[in-house]
């Protein structure tokens, strides 16, 4: 049974997140999350790699064969790649230089591969365009809320740099939180990035357990003794 197009932004965004739940593309997601400004560059990147290979892959469901599906996948994702790269090295280069290796990495993501083989090759292409953005979206919501804890909580700032991404008018939103705040080094090293993605993974199942508690469970009709007259409708009275 094919998912509403409602049923496919809940799961991207909160019940089937690919950064919370699946646990897919961690190692981007703990590497660059240092400050809001890579989150962002690197989940803008994936959700656009991600939203076209999920388009394309669906265009062609019907006309590729077995044999060869994913290599043309792995194909579709790497010139989507290519192309985002290409575009970072021209308006972005500098944020670019800070991603390095992880931007041309993004064609290993499990995430991508993942929705091109479970979802987009058996869907049509609005379901499946709306499965690769809310999945994408999902995943760099993730990637921000983890850069922005980290950022704070290693720096004492928020939004800092963002002028790599949007250019010198961004230069001003850069918030001091903390004023004269002491690097806190072990938020901005990867093991810090280890404890605010359990934090992050503990919250939601928090939440999920909280929201689980207060569903109101409705009790069953009782069955009525006696005799029932059937209508001509075929329903039961």
């Amino acid at each position: 049974m094919s998912k509403t197009l409602l049923q496919l932004t809940q799961d991207g965004l909160w019940k089937n997140n690919p950064g919370l739940v699946q646990l897919l593309g961690l190692c981007p997601m703990l590497a660059v999350t240092a400050t809001v400004v890579n989150a962002m560059g690197l989940g803008l990147a994936t959700l656009l790699v991600l939203t076209g290979s999920n388009i394309a892959v669906s265009l062609i469901r019907n006309y590729v064969p077995e044999t060869v599906r994913l290599p043309a996948f792995v194909m579709i994702i790497a010139s989507l790649v290519t192309s985002a790269e290409l575009l970072m090295q021209a308006f972005t280069y500098e944020l670019y230089e800070i991603l390095g290796i992880f931007i041309p990495l993004i064609v290993t993501n499990c995430a991508i591969l993942g929705r091109a083989d479970a979802f987009a090759c058996k869907n049509p292409v609005l379901p499946a365009a709306v499965d690769g953005f809310m999945m994408g979206l999902g995943f760099t919501l993730v990637l921000m809320v983890l850069g922005a804890f980290r950022e704070l909580v290693g720096q004492g700032t928020l939004f800092s740099g963002m002028e790599l991404l949007f250019g010198e008018a961004a230069r001003s939103w850069k918030i001091e939180v903390i004023h004269d705040y002491p690097n806190f080094l072990f938020a901005v090293l990867p093991p810090g990035a280890f404890v605010g993605m359990g934090l992050l993974i503990a919250v939601k199942n928090l939440i999920d357990a909280r929201l689980k508690a207060r569903q109101i469970k409705v009790p069953a009709s009782p069955i009525i003794a006696g005799s029932k007259r059937v209508r001509t409708t075929g329903e039961i009275s």
